[in-house]
């Protein structure tokens, strides 16, 4: 899914909802949803609450799991053209970021304790040559 603004996202997660309703007969789950669109549980999940907030999705929980219902269509269309839905994107992207600097300082961290060994056993082989007898 190419889409960026949340006005055009929002359709088409209310699009999936019907077209997967017509296809099944049952309501569909979030993950059907999201499987449909090619997106993220994630995603997904963050997108349906905005609209279940919103008043244009109905989340049911019951003995066969979590369905979605369209409720009103038409609050989709209060939904600025403009905002974008990257906000979540942008918390991935940091999140992914702050996890790749932890593994830098792991690795020099490992790299640091590689060198203290090195030098440890170097120094220990060179005290041992000296204390060898016949040396």
């Amino acid at each position: 899914m190419k889409t960026n603004d949340f006005y055009s996202t929002a359709h088409l997660v209310v699009a999936a909802v019907r077209v997967l309703t017509h296809q099944k007969n049952i309501p569909p789950s979030i993950e059907s949803v999201c499987s449909l669109l090619s997106i993220s549980g994630e995603k997904g999940h963050h997108i349906v609450r905005r609209l279940a907030e919103m008043g244009a999705l109905e989340i049911v929980s019951g003995a066969y799991g979590t369905k979605l219902f369209v409720r009103d269509h038409l609050m989709i269309e209060e939904i600025s053209r403009d905002e974008t839905d990257s906000k979540l994107d942008e918390e991935v992207k940091k999140f992914k970021d702050g996890q790749k600097n932890i593994s830098k300082k792991v690795e020099s961290f490992k790299a640091e304790q590689e060198e203290k060994k090195r030098k440890l056993f170097a120094d220990l082989e060179k005290k041992l040559q000296k204390t060898k007898p016949g040396s």
